[in-house]
């Protein structure tokens, strides 16, 4: 089950399953909401014990939840219960983590609140960027996979509720959250270039009436190329980057 073609057509990750599927004699069902009466009519006419919602951003609801016969599982690309919400990886990245990971855990009715079934840890470093980030974190959705589904088959899965008392929220984010604040220090510019960079909309800053969408960058005691800002505490060398016009509002 999928939506439509002409849905969600800007998000990072945004794949189409028809070929997949007619390769592999695999029924495919388009719907415009998880909620809709058709999803929840297949899932009960196939009997479905579990069901696994992924990388779908619209919230299931209860009689989602309540039609497969044993539930609905979900991965979130955080070490849960840190980090729920949404842009897991540009936060785990503007934070400065040590590292994040992927949970695989039981849908609730609440926003990423239901007990876990096992997690995978993803290292971070101060150089990991939001495209090496995005790779590992997929690299981790199929390690996580393999190791659970024999679990499930065999019925011997074991559920974890979260821990409440160490819960974090990260909000959504938007294209113009990647504005760079001239007034801020370099590292901190540096590390958001990496937060959101490909697939992401990037990082930005306006200068002399030119706008710099800065997809890598590397902070520099002093100016190296014409390329960078000079920030009191730095000079932020754009590596790679795009130079246009400032959209008109």
């Amino acid at each position: 089950m999928t939506l439509h073609d002409d849905q969600a057509i800007n998000k990072s990750g945004r794949v189409y399953l028809d070929n997949f599927c007619l390769k592999h004699n695999i029924p495919l069902l388009k719907s415009r909401h998880v909620n809709n009466q058709d999803v929840i009519e297949a899932i009960k006419q196939h009997e479905i014990d579990w069901l696994f919602i992924i990388g779908w951003s619209q919230i299931a609801g209860s009689e989602v939840l309540n039609a497969p016969k044993q539930g609905v599982l979900g991965m979130h690309p955080t070490l849960l219960p840190k980090g729920r919400g949404r842009a897991a990886i540009p936060w785990a990245i503007l934070k400065g983590l040590d590292k994040t990971g992927v949970t695989l855990f039981k849908l609730d009715t609440g926003v990423d609140t239901g007990p876990i079934v096992d997690q995978v840890e993803i290292p971070l470093s101060a150089k990991t960027t939001a495209s090496e980030l995005y790779e590992l974190v997929d690299e981790a959705h199929i390690r996580l996979m393999k190791k659970v589904v024999p679990a499930l088959m065999s019925n011997s899965i074991t559920l974890t509720e979260q821990d409440d008392s160490k819960a974090t929220e990260w909000p959504g984010r938007k294209p113009e959250d990647g504005r760079i604040d001239p007034k801020g220090n370099v590292q901190d510019a540096e590390r958001l270039v990496r937060a959101v960079t490909r697939p992401y909309p990037g990082a930005f800053i306006d200068i002399n009436g030119r706008r710099f969408v800065i997809w890598q960058a590397e902070v520099k005691s002093e100016s190296t190329t014409n390329a960078g800002f000079q920030f009191e505490d730095g000079w932020l060398e754009f590596v790679e980057f795009d130079e246009m016009e400032i959209p008109s509002i």
